[in-house]
């Protein structure tokens, strides 16, 4: 069975890597250098950072055997990821086991901890513990989305590498190095409508380019009907139809996003968050839809009925 393009054509050096140019560049002088601190990854999702952890322990180790230990720390949140045995390694050792035991192929082991903000504080506090105690033999890289949710004595003991979202020029090359490779169909407006889609997260992009392709190519109609996503167009008209007191007419084309489309109430909030500033009004105007919008989206998630907090929402804005 066939991989998805997302592991397919994960890069496997980091010279392959797409955007983040200087963090790159670190990395690969820790790569010349046979040495590295413990380094913490933090940025969006999508962005390279376990690309990154494992394109270099690759090059460092020649592979991703013996020295490489890789977790998901969202799996098991508490301090039992520190004590219990991992599933992953055939000798099934623990963390602090695999730490502390010599390495085979260089001079330190790698245990890559990814989604390390999702564990609990006690499983930081142990963890701090055991980065401090074997460093001789071990280095652990840490990825997160949100860095603020590691404890400063972690951050302090790493190196940290601030991942940013990739440029629309970086995303558009590697979309269309795999179109060409894999003699798919596309034309610019359907690159457009996957990077609006996305928005700069590539793993999102590459899964989206890849469900459009598969009923007949990349087009603006195939990913936006893939994604249950409105066009900005529409939505845009949303709000231009509401603000301009056509009430009437705004709430049918909310039909047509509802019922055609299929995007749900909060889906429509935040699109139309999305594209409140391109909407040609006054800013004072723009600063209320978009308090508007927020109180909107605030009840929904409470739990109100998403149709009735919509119509309230187009009746506010009528009012503008």
């Amino acid at each position: 069975m066939e991989l998805p393009w997302t592991e397919k054509y994960r890069p496997k050096t980091l010279e392959d890597i797409v955007g983040q140019k200087e963090i790159v560049s670190r990395l690969i002088s820790y790569v010349k250098s046979k040495k590295m601190p413990h380094m913490l990854f933090s940025g969006p999702a999508g962005v390279g950072k376990t690309t990154a952890a494992m394109a270099m322990a690759r090059q460092l180790f020649g592979g991703l055997d013996h020295d490489f230990l890789e977790l998901n720390a969202s799996d098991e949140r508490g301090i039992d990821i520190m004590r219990t045995k991992s599933q992953q390694k055939s000798d099934a050792t623990s963390i602090k086991d695999f730490a502390r035991t010599m390495p085979i192929s260089g001079d330190f082991k790698i245990i890559f901890l990814d989604e390390a903000d999702a564990l609990t504080s006690d499983a930081q506090t142990a963890l701090r513990r055991t980065m401090e105690q074997y460093t001789s033999t071990c280095r652990f890289i840490l990825s997160c989305n949100y860095s603020s949710k590691i404890i400063d004595p972690i951050q302090s003991r790493c190196a940290v590498f601030r991942f940013t979202r990739l440029s629309k020029e970086d995303v558009v090359r590697y979309l269309k190095r795999i179109l060409e490779a894999e003699k798919i169909g596309f034309d610019q407006a359907g690159l457009d409508a996957v990077m609006y889609v996305s928005e700069g997260d590539m793993r999102r992009a590459t899964n989206t380019m890849q469900s459009a392709a598969a009923v007949g190519g990349v087009t603006e109609e195939n990913v936006y009907s893939m994604t249950s996503r409105a066009r900005p167009d529409d939505i845009r008209e949303l709000l231009s139809l509401a603000m301009g007191s056509k009430f009437i007419q705004a709430r049918k084309l909310l039909d047509k996003l509802m019922m055609e489309v299929g995007l749900s109430g909060e889906d429509i909030v935040i699109q139309m968050n999305r594209e409140a500033m391109k909407v040609d009004a006054p800013d004072k105007s723009k600063v209320r839809v978009l308090d508007l919008l927020g109180e909107a989206n605030f009840a929904m998630v409470e739990g109100a009925n998403e149709r009735i907090q919509l119509e309230a929402l187009l009746a506010r804005l009528s009012q503008i």
